[in-house]
């Protein structure tokens, strides 16, 4: 059955009765996949046409051979990827601007006519791939936002005087009463007003539980709902949701240009206007002076050869784009080189909880028989976990799965029955079994009250802090209590640890779950900001609060409700494993691997690609200096200017593949760790 079928195909009982289905697994949080495919892209084909041409007649060339088997090779790739940026510089110069890419065509042709086709065809191929990245960018994002629309439901059922009608969610209004049916999604923002049901809202908190909802609680358009009916009145309208908000804030900081992008375009701009206004000098001066045509226009020719920014171009991207492959080697998918770049420029870290420092899914943290009961850790988790094996509950799942891990036998459970908030009861070996969360009027700090006479230990309070306690019963009488929790991951202190060092500021926790889950974590982790029960709103207003302090963030996050504050971070990271379309997509990086260890690490291999990228711009910006002005004020050979412009690119390009080495990341790793706090050596 599929999954639309599945979510709306089959009706059940419209009462507050209704007969409980099956939950839905974690892929049902998400959104829809709807990936743009890479050649959808007229620019990814151009620039897949540019490359394959000058690479087949790169050899051809080399090897001496006849011009004609190459020549049509090179003018595939000067039509293919030189014809749209082509177009668009003569549309920006219509407009008054000029900008590189334009100059990098004239500087090709400027190439070509002096019988450098070579250098020419490598610009524009440098310039096609560019653009497709670009692309192929713009499109991801945008499959991302259409993606999570769907997560809220087309329609909703809509409780009136005469019955129900099955509307629209754009038709709803506030005050509407909704009813949302066993496994529905809720079609909007609003107040439970009758039922009880739990709803799975990691989409928009991060809470890795399910939420128990009564009357008086609030409910989310996009979110799960469980076993149980729920009578809701839609309090938001539909365009105001925070779902909706999400799209809004996501599409916001997408948009938005970073300071570094505008400076780098003001460059551009006044770059392209000075090469092309000393060209013409260069080419007019000697003309007006008596040079002969052909002298002068050799002149120029060399002077747009060697002041063109090839080796500037080159400078940025072999650091970057080695320092890439080289994450991605060790599971860390890093989108562009400017996404390489900004992740070594952040000073401040942001981290959301669940699924990021946790592993996103609740486990069996304690196993408490009372005292007089009769049974050992084993015989009551066996017993806890006979009674939820027919359950899809999230928690029944993490029992079940913990007396697997034991090699426990469970016994055959008959007479099974949940009921939604409060647990589950099925007959075991002949005895009434009960498995459930406490009343909520009892304290669930800790794991018992005076009347369990459950054991305890001087670990109790640290085991079951922000944990959540499931109570078994047997015929009515207590036998003990389970513990369940989301785990820290292995590595999320030395994580923590680690951007701590990078950045001499420790990390902020900010997360949707309750303030009790978020000091356990916290205090495990070592971090000491923390900001919980946030909404995807109010993450984005806690990352541009320290970004208005003067700080450069870094979120980490990995659900729906991360990505606005992904979008809107000066850099941001996805953990991979578990993580949402749209996170995956808004993120400048994403930790394949799901290895909290790798984030500190590629933000030092970011910082020695940046290194390595001013070395670069230093030796290419020198060899353009010394070739620029040896042309004006002496004689420069067209062959020696040609050999020292391909010498500094072929220079700096070498120079950035050192981050190729495998030695690169373990250096880095290394030098993270020294208890000197002294810097790495030099790569």
């Amino acid at each position: 059955m599929s999954l639309h079928a599945f979510l709306y195909g089959a009706r059940v009982s419209s009462t507050l009765d209704s007969p409980p289905v099956p939950a839905l697994d974690a892929s049902a949080r998400t959104a829809p996949r709807r990936r743009t495919r890479v050649l959808a892209l007229p620019e990814a084909r151009w620039a897949l046409l540019a490359t394959a041409a000058f690479l087949s007649a790169l050899p051809l060339h080399f090897a001496d051979a006849p011009g004609w088997t190459y020549g049509p090779l090179y003018a595939i790739a000067y039509l293919a990827g030189g014809w749209e940026p082509l177009l668009a510089g003569l549309r920006a110069l219509r407009g008054k601007t000029l900008d590189v890419d334009l100059l990098m065509i004239v500087a090709a042709l400027g190439a070509a006519a002096i019988g450098q086709v070579l250098d020419g065809a490598l610009l524009i191929v440098i310039f096609a791939t560019s653009g497709a990245l670009e692309a192929l960018a713009t499109a991801r994002t945008a499959d991302s936002v259409r993606g999570l629309l769907d997560l809220a439901p087309a329609t909703a059922t809509r409780v009136t005087a005469d019955g129900e009608e099955s509307v629209p969610v754009s038709r709803l209004r506030v005050g509407d009463e909704l009813l949302i049916r066993p496994g529905e999604r809720i079609g909007a923002d609003g107040r439970v007003l009758d039922g009880t049901s739990e709803a799975d809202q990691a989409t928009i908190t991060g809470e890795p539980l399910p939420v128990l909802k009564t009357p008086g609680d609030e409910v989310f358009a996009g979110t799960l709902n469980g076993t149980g009916a729920l009578r809701v009145r839609v309090e938001r309208d539909p365009t105001d949701s925070v779902i909706a908000r999400i799209v809004t804030l996501v599409e916001e900081a997408s948009r938005t240009k970073a300071p570094t992008q505008l400076f780098i375009e003001k460059i551009e701009q006044r770059y392209a206007v000075g090469v092309v206004a000393a060209t013409l000098t260069v080419f007019a001066v000697p003309l007006a002076f008596g040079a002969d045509l052909t002298g002068a226009l050799l002149r120029a020719m060399t002077f747009m050869i060697v002041a063109s920014p090839c080796a500037v171009v080159l400078a940025t991207m072999p650091p970057l784009l080695s320092a890439i492959a080289t994450a991605g080697r060790h599971g860390v998918l890093v989108k562009s080189a400017l996404a390489m770049e900004r992740l070594g420029e952040i000073d401040t870290a942001a981290l959301d909880k669940t699924g990021t420092l946790t592993e996103g899914a609740p486990e069996v943290t304690a196993v408490r028989p009372a005292t007089g009961s009769g049974l050992d850790e084993d015989a009551l988790l066996a017993l806890a976990a006979a009674a939820e094996h027919p359950s899809e509950h999230p928690l029944a799942r993490a029992i079940v799965a913990a007396a697997r891990t034991r090699d426990l036998r469970l016994a055959p459970a008959r007479d099974f029955a949940a009921k939604p908030g409060h647990g589950v009861t099925a007959t075991v070996d002949g005895r009434v079994v009960t498995v459930g969360r406490p009343d909520p009027g009892l304290d669930t700090d800790t794991h018992t009250d005076a009347n369990t006479n459950a054991n305890t230990n001087a670990n109790t309070d640290t085991d079951v802090e922000g944990g959540t306690v499931v109570r078994v019963e047997r015929d009515g009488a207590l036998v003990g209590t389970l513990v369940l929790a989301d785990r820290p991951r292995t590595d999320a202190a030395e994580t923590a640890a680690g951007l701590t060092a990078l950045t001499g500021t420790s990390p902020v926790l900010l997360t949707g779950d309750n303030p009790r889950a978020a000091a356990q974590v916290a205090t495990a982790t070592g971090i000491t900001d923390v900001r919980a029960s946030l909404l995807p709103e109010d993450k984005v207003t806690a990352v541009r609060e320290l970004q208005r302090a003067g700080r450069k963030v870094l979120f980490v996050g990995d659900g729906v409700n991360d990505a606005p504050a992904l979008a809107a971070a000066h850099s941001g990271i996805a953990m991979g494993r578990a993580g949402s379309d749209l996170a995956l997509e808004t993120a400048d990086a994403v930790v394949v691997r799901d290895e909290l260890a790798a984030i500190p690490a590629v933000v030092r291999l970011s910082r020695a690609a940046r290194r390595l990228v001013v070395q670069n711009l230093l030796v290419a910006g020198t060899f353009i200096m010394v070739l620029v002005l040896w042309d004006l004020l002496g004689h420069l050979p067209l062959p020696l200017g040609v050999a020292g412009h391909e010498g500094s690119t072929v220079l700096v390009g070498l120079n950035g593949l050192r981050l190729l080495r495998e030695s690169a990341w373990r250096l880095r790793e290394s030098a993270g760790r020294r208890p000197d706090g002294g810097r790495p050596r030099a790569l």
